[in-house]
């Protein structure tokens, strides 16, 4: 490994390290550390997510959710449902109702997910977020979108929850669910891999069920570890897939050494990966360096590593289509 490979290693760990530490704590002691790190990226790529395997929501179940909260009074630093909201409280309330955490103010809100180019681009369930003041470094309001050119928002003291039209063109569009209809899972399950191919019917059958390519599963399992089933990074991760054991314990995998769970779970992982971040590209940046650096540089990451993993992947999954 390169001292630029080096390098870009120990900021991306010290990166993922800041956001999986909450707003506010320390992660000093030996025993938050030890957590932290079982969620960070070994030497083959694969990260601890936390996924459990849930469908994400739709952008209609956002704003059907967002809906339940008009007429709520806007209150400064609100949180509370009972007492009430300010805008970025809103926002994190109805999506942590749908299983979805987001950062508690609205700069960070605003960078969450993946980029929406324009308005003319943007789905229900979008997050759309200004910068309105020079004191503050990034967004400081912040609404869901439902379409039609209309939004939900808690717009500020003395008015309440309210629909309204978008007012001026957002300084930020973010998509945190999938649009509905567009990039779901669990139609057609992509290219089925050849028959030759060690594990090809476990990839069949995950592609089947969860309607991830089958070739992706194989050209992910070739990748992690050369169809080695035993196989253990230096960094822990273990089996076809090299999972960690903090993302087998998320996913629901209790012996990563078997092929069949280990597919299994990995296929749920890029399942969700995909939905959360639209693009196959984007799953893979975040299977190998964690969703956080996916949120953090807005793209794959910047790091020789990862960049050559997602470039490998899709390659062998070209070939094996």
């Amino acid at each position: 490994m390169s001292v630029t490979d080096v390098t870009a290693r120990i900021q991306q760990i010290q990166s993922q390290l800041a956001m999986l530490a909450p707003a506010g704590t320390s992660s000093s002691s030996a025993t938050d550390f030890a957590a932290a790190l079982d969620g960070v990226t070994d030497s083959t790529g694969t990260t601890g997510t936390g996924t459990t395997g849930d469908i994400l929501p739709s952008g209609k179940a956002v704003v059907t959710e967002a809906r339940k909260y008009l007429g709520l009074p806007y209150v400064w630093g609100g949180t509370d449902p009972d007492k009430g909201l300010d805008c970025s409280g809103l926002v994190q309330l109805v999506y942590k109702n749908l299983g979805i955490d987001l950062p508690r103010l609205s700069a960070d809100q605003a960078k969450a997910g993946t980029k929406v180019a324009s308005m003319a681009e943007a789905q229900p369930g979008d997050l759309i977020a200004w910068d309105n003041s020079s004191r503050n470094n990034g967004a400081d309001h912040i609404a869901i979108y439902i379409g039609d050119g209309k939004m939900i928002e808690a717009p500020r003291t003395g008015l309440n929850v309210r629909i309204v039209d978008v007012p001026s063109t957002p300084d930020y569009i973010r998509r945190i669910v999938p649009a509905d209809g567009v990039g779901a899972v669990g139609a057609a399950g992509g290219a089925r891999v050849s028959a030759s191919t060690p594990y090809a019917n476990l990839f069949t059958a995950a592609s089947e069920k969860y309607g991830v390519p089958a070739a992706l599963l194989s050209a992910v399992a070739k990748q992690e570890s050369g169809y080695n089933p035993k196989a253990v990074s230096p960094a822990g991760a273990q089996g076809l897939m090299q999972l960690m054991p903090g993302t087998a314990k998320g996913l629901g995998v209790t012996d990563s050494f078997d092929p069949n769970q280990a597919v299994d779970g990995a296929a749920r992982m890029l399942r969700d990966l995909t939905n959360r971040f639209g693009s196959t590209s984007l799953a893979l940046a975040a299977y190998n360096a964690g969703p956080g650096a996916v949120i953090k540089y807005d793209g794959i990451p910047p790091y020789p590593e990862t960049q050559r993993y997602v470039r490998n992947v899709l390659s062998m999954m070209k070939a094996a289509s």
